[in-house]
């Protein structure tokens, strides 16, 4: 360790010594211990700046980089600036995820296929990657009509220039709001009213933070009742199961165990992702 220590102090000192004896070769400085002559013509290039003459364009200095950043907008009326509109584009990217969960019909379709998994006792099979993949690309199978609405009367009017960004945003969330009123119940939009003390008010002038709260409600009450009739089957299993193990007394032979073969038999032999998947879209409809 110090040898290492003096080796690199020794490296230290070398660089500054040959870096103060570049400075002392440079011209116009004066050097300590140099000849008369030396600091005469050292002393002249100092002191007598007029006589240099003017640099030439290959010597003079090159003007630094500089990095400019507009954050003017475009200019158009009722338009907001760019830095605005990339604090809102940060601000959707940030919430992205929970629009995706509560806007879309991926609540229902997740949380049903949670359902299933549950029902025949699998707890790993399948993984839950699996799950929250298929029900993501259910949910694109399901919201590209309105996928497609959006991006025909928002996003490619926007990018032409047609439109603003908030008029955009605004034409953005017809086809949403539609898609959630169709799923809604008329009883949870008027619970939600009457929480917030709101006058009578038609369909169409609802606003989001009514129909949004109202549709995830329904979500939820919808995805329970279809996990209950999923349950129903495999529950008569178990019961079945279990009688027969108290008919034979094997009591202390857990019944999930003879019950999981008979669960996973029933769910292959009458298709059951083919059914599962078959009810969660004709629910949409």
């Amino acid at each position: 360790m110090r040898r290492r220590l003096r080796t690199v102090f020794g490296s230290v000192i070398f660089l500054l010594w040959a870096a103060l004896g570049a400075a002392q070769t440079e011209p116009g400085i004066i050097v300590p211990g140099a000849s008369d002559a030396t600091r005469a013509d050292a002393t002249t290039n100092i002191t007598t700046p007029a006589a240099v003459s003017p640099a030439s364009p290959a010597t003079a200095k090159p003007e630094p980089w500089r990095l400019n950043i507009g954050l003017e907008g475009a200019g158009k009326p009722g338009d907001v600036s760019v830095a605005i509109q990339l604090v809102i584009l940060m601000t959707l990217l940030t919430l992205a995820p929970s629009l995706i969960l509560l806007m879309t019909s991926f609540t229902r379709i997740v949380i049903v296929l949670g359902f299933v998994r549950t029902a025949i006792g699998v707890q790993a099979a399948p993984a839950n990657q699996i799950i929250i993949g298929l029900s993501l690309f259910l949910t694109f199978f399901l919201m590209g009509p309105s996928i497609e609405r959006i991006n025909n009367e928002a996003l490619q009017p926007y990018l032409a220039g047609q439109l603003s960004s908030s008029l955009a945003i605004e034409k953005a969330t017809v086809p949403l709001k539609a898609f959630m009123l169709k799923q809604t119940r008329t009883r949870d939009l008027e619970f939600f009213l009457q929480l917030g003390r709101f006058p009578p008010t038609r369909i169409e002038d609802l606003p989001m933070r009514v129909v949004i709260p109202s549709f995830v409600i329904s979500e939820l009450q919808t995805a329970f009742q279809m996990g209950f009739l999923l349950f129903l089957p495999f529950l008569v299993i178990d019961f079945l199961v279990s009688s027969v193990l108290m008919a034979m007394g094997m009591m202390m032979m857990p019944p999930s165990v003879v019950s999981l073969p008979f669960k996973l038999l029933l769910f292959v032999l009458v298709d059951g992702w083919h059914l599962v998947v078959k009810s969660l879209v004709e629910s949409f409809r």
